[in-house]
């Protein structure tokens, strides 16, 4: 071989290795990941007597994601429509994430809870990105508790820090749109 070329030879041999991997990724995923993921989630659930809600999104074939919600409620706000209408605010409770990437890895994230039309649903967190056989039971537990903590965190929201980010803040100021002030 050619000595000018070895680098690219290596990148090249590199590029087939990640290509190979996605393709076993994703035959692992469907062969067994998936349903382990399913069950590891439904064991601790139980375990812990939380009520949750386990479903499969396969809009996109090898872009799958298994979400753990924790349901919708009615926030207990509504917006009074007329004198004999109120139209309740739905709360989104949040959801543990695990998403199957473009290259078989799975994304680990949580999505924060929300209230409909008041202010904006915080970004969802990245926990972590795995590769299938680093997926193991003890993760998952942690994934949990990393989890409730946030959840926790966010149903506790108070001022007591003081370093609040912008988009994390609630209040009337901030979730509603104030009238602009004539000059």
């Amino acid at each position: 071989m050619n000595p000018d070329y070895i680098n690219l030879n290596k990148k090249v041999k590199n590029y087939h290795d990640v290509l190979k991997n996605t393709r076993a990724y994703r035959e692992i995923w469907d062969n067994t990941l998936k349903d382990f993921i399913i069950k590891q989630l439904e064991t601790i659930a139980k375990e812990v007597n939380l009520e949750v809600k386990i479903d499969t999104k396969s809009d996109l074939e090898n872009l799958e994601a298994i979400v753990l919600s924790l349901g919708d409620v009615k926030s207990g706000m509504y917006k009074q429509v007329n004198d004999s209408i109120k139209r309740h605010l739905i709360k989104h409770n949040g959801s543990l994430i695990y998403q199957q990437l473009f290259n078989g890895k799975v994304l680990v994230m949580i999505n924060y809870p929300y209230i409909e039309g008041y202010g904006q649903p915080r970004p969802p967190k990245s926990v972590a990105i795995y590769r299938p056989e680093e997926l193991k039971e003890p993760f998952f537990l942690r994934h949990m508790e990393e989890f409730m903590t946030e959840i926790f965190n966010w149903e506790d929201y108070d001022d007591d820090d003081n370093e609040i980010e912008p988009n994390q803040r609630i209040g009337f100021r901030l979730n509603f749109e104030q009238p602009e002030e004539e000059d």
